[in-house]
């Protein structure tokens, strides 16, 4: 499949887009709008990758996507850039490394992903995939990153970034972060408590 073959690097991180010629197909460039370089690993796009093969695994039940979302849980868990509290840097590869902003947004994402993973999985990665994406929530439901009621503009989470190179939403709170939240906090409730 093209998708795998383009846009996955071999240890299973993404690229974030690759243009194609419309006529021939070919790849002509593989790069990010929102990652720190062309060949880093935006953390939010390693999240989508997760979630994104593990629902289509739900929907279609094609293996491939199962293997597919369990090599990018693998990689994102195991990246030697994650933080001890599990929420991760705006990008793993990101100049500045510790000193540079997280992404709220990216860990609930990953969390969510993570909790939907360990439906289909073996009794083993199920508790590793839980027990990640349980350090995430309790991580995002700190003080650190959970704002106080009536603060954060009405927002859940603090401290998600948006598009650094851009400078477009930068340590902010972002509706998308405090819904993969939410989900995230259900998936767990409802599934694994």
């Amino acid at each position: 499949m093209l998708r795998f073959k383009n846009h996955f690097r071999s240890n299973y991180s993404s690229y974030h887009v690759v243009d194609y010629d419309m006529t021939t197909g070919k790849v002509l460039k593989r790069g990010t709008a929102q990652g720190a370089s062309d060949e880093s690993a935006w953390s939010r796009g390693q999240g989508w990758g997760l979630y994104g093969y593990t629902m289509m695994y739900r929907f279609t039940k094609n293996k491939r996507y199962l293997n597919q979302a369990k090599n990018i849980a693998k990689f994102i868990i195991n990246h030697p850039n994650m933080p001890a509290d599990q929420v991760p840097y705006w990008d793993f590869n990101a100049p500045n490394i510790p000193d540079t902003y997280r992404d709220a947004s990216a860990a609930a994402v990953i969390a969510s992903g993570l909790l939907e993973l360990g439906q289909y999985a073996t009794k083993s990665e199920r508790k590793l995939y839980v027990s990640e994406a349980k350090r995430m929530i309790i991580s995002l439901s700190s003080d650190a990153y959970c704002a106080e009621l009536g603060e954060n503009g009405g927002f859940l989470l603090m401290h998600s970034t948006g598009a650094l190179p851009l400078k477009s939403e930068v340590d902010v709170p972002l509706s998308y972060a405090d819904y993969y939240y939410l989900e995230a906090l259900m998936r767990y409730k409802n599934w694994y408590l």
